[in-house]
């Protein structure tokens, strides 16, 4: 099986099954572990799956993967009070899960655009990876990194740009009043550094730091289509200042 396929049938044996055995056959010795939530090493997870409660359930919205990478998108029921939203990301070696990192925000039931934090376009397309994968770098270190807004629209579309985040409504006018009400909170939208790029097909996301009235996490996956960024989804998250290991979040 390819690492989709592997990363697919392993966190649905964990997640799915929550069997504890399933670390086992799918978990490398020296897992490395980049989630606030739990420590390094196959026995944490065990530890995590055999203490899931009985209303858990993950449900997947789309899954890319880049090489050894494999980026999952979706939500978790029964993980905490409320569903999360979240980007799963895992390194695969030999056939095994050998590194992870995750970020998650609660689900929003009424967000500006209408469209949830997770629908839209589900699979990515069969080509254009490499493509899809130069728009959005040099979008990232002109956009958001340098922060050059004169040439936005050569990255975005000015008809069509499908927008997932809570807050903001769909169009590059509903993105600009979100962004000038964040501002006028001291959340000013900062990268700076662009950890990670995972494409395939028509899909891209981004793994960066940064900060948004305070150190974060931003997770952001763009659709491309006729190039030009179509739609967005994402997920930020505070950076904890403390973790259970050594590895940071990146």
């Amino acid at each position: 099986m390819d690492n989709k396929e592997l990363v697919l049938k392993a966190t649905g044996e964990l997640f799915g099954d929550k069997d504890p055995s399933a670390v086992d056959r799918w978990v490398a010795a020296d897992y490395r572990q980049h989630s606030s939530l739990i420590a390094d090493g196959p026995e944490a997870l065990r530890g995590l799956v055999g203490g899931l409660p009985e209303g858990f359930r993950y449900e997947l919205a789309r899954v890319i993967a880049d090489g050894d990478l494999v980026a999952l998108h979706g939500v978790y029921h029964g993980f905490g009070p409320e569903p999360l939203v979240a980007f799963d990301l895992f390194r695969v070696r030999d056939g095994k899960l050998t590194e992870h990192w995750d970020a998650l925000t609660p689900v929003v039931a009424n967000t500006a655009s209408g469209r949830s934090q997770t629908d839209g376009a589900a699979q990515p397309a069969a080509e254009g990876t490499e493509r899809s994968r130069e728009l959005v770098k040099e979008f990232a270190q002109r956009i958001l990194q340098d922060a050059d807004y004169s040439v936005l629209t050569d990255y975005i579309s000015t008809e069509t740009y499908l927008q997932h985040n809570p807050e903001a409504a769909d169009g590059l006018d509903g993105f600009g009043a979100a962004a000038a009400t964040w501002a006028g909170e001291g959340k000013n939208l900062v990268y700076k550094t662009v950890h990670q790029v995972v494409a395939e097909g028509d899909l891209v996301l981004l793994q960066s730091e940064g900060e948004f009235g305070e150190p974060v996490a931003y997770w952001d996956l763009f659709r491309v289509q006729d190039g030009r960024i179509v739609e967005h989804w994402d997920v930020i998250a505070p950076i904890p200042a403390e973790m259970p290991h050594a590895n940071g979040l990146f």
